[in-house]
């Protein structure tokens, strides 16, 4: 009888073996998912094959039978294996949509999330005129995705986004220049509101909120990819929006805006804090989930 040659060995385990269809590579895939018990498996599996595989998503339903070169399995079991580390899905595609803008994504970045879209939409409806030309400030700008999603929605808007991380304030203007708002977007490194002078329209911000010892508790995508600078908000998760208050009353224009995102359970004492730096906060607004996630202040009438 004759033995097995070098081309009849099996692949390895958890690896798709090359010349397989498209639609059987998402299969395994969706399947080593769903039985790690993630959240998301489905969509986590549709993503990360139909990048593994140079296709759109909507691809993997149009050509199921589309024929996989050896290299494209490879890479598509990397991410497989990446995801079943923990490592979510933006970090290992290196970008993430928001509000339907593409942000590349580096170690110095916080990976937005869909919540943080709440604050986008929370910061609009405090202008009543979108072909206005307004000045935006974005406090603590990772990504850019805040400043980026709002100059995409007003025209006539100039910004700038401050960021204590240089790979973070680099990643913004590189976020700025893809998304066709470079022109109008000015990016630095600094503590929030140090380095700016008054008069904005719209001052946005997702600061760290999370308290220091409850970091360990996090889930691994989180604690062990996103920057703790972007996560730690002092012992009570406070201390940023202490800073960005005590700036408010200088930065913001007469008729001005502030809005900061918050944690699920922080809307009473982050309210209570702009309060006492003499501010006036609305009703927090509400994420998809129904969690306060976003809360407007102005100066006092």
């Amino acid at each position: 009888m004759m033995g097995r040659g070098p081309t009849d060995r099996p692949p390895p385990a958890g690896r798709p073996p090359a010349g397989i269809a498209a639609g059987a590579v998402l299969a395994d895939v969706r399947g080593r998912f769903r039985a790690a018990g993630l959240a998301t498996a489905d969509l986590d599996a549709r993503l990360l094959v139909a990048a593994a595989l140079g296709l759109a998503p909507v691809g993997l339903v149009l050509e199921p039978d589309r024929p996989v070169a050896a290299a494209a399995a490879e890479r598509a079991a990397s991410f497989a294996a990446r995801r079943l580390a923990g490592e979510p899905v933006g970090r290992i595609l290196g970008e993430r949509e928001f509000w339907s803008l593409a942000f590349r994504l580096g170690p110095d970045v916080l990976e937005p999330r869909p919540d943080t879209e709440t604050v986008v939409e929370a910061a609009l409806a405090t202008v009543p005129d979108r072909r206005a030309a307004l000045r935006i400030a974005d406090l603590g700008t990772g990504s850019g995705a805040l400043l980026v999603a709002l100059l995409a929605e007003l025209p006539n808007a100039v910004g700038v986004g401050v960021d204590l991380a240089l790979g973070a304030a680099r990643a913004a203007r590189d976020n700025a220049a893809a998304n066709g708002v470079g022109g109008r977007a000015l990016v630095i490194r600094g503590d929030f509101a140090a380095a700016l002078a008054p008069g904005f329209d719209l001052v946005v911000s997702n600061p760290p909120y999370i308290a220091s010892d409850l970091i360990a508790g996090l889930a691994p995508e989180v604690r062990m990819h996103d920057p703790r600078l972007a996560l730690d908000g002092g012992p009570d998760g406070l201390a940023p929006y202490r800073v960005i208050f005590a700036a408010a009353p200088r930065l913001l224009a007469a008729t001005g805006a502030l809005v900061v995102e918050i944690g699920a359970d922080a809307a009473q004492a982050v309210a209570a804090l702009a309060i006492a730096a003499g501010l006036a906060p609305a009703a927090p607004k509400h994420d998809l989930g129904g969690r306060p996630r976003a809360l407007t202040v102005r100066l006092p009438a």
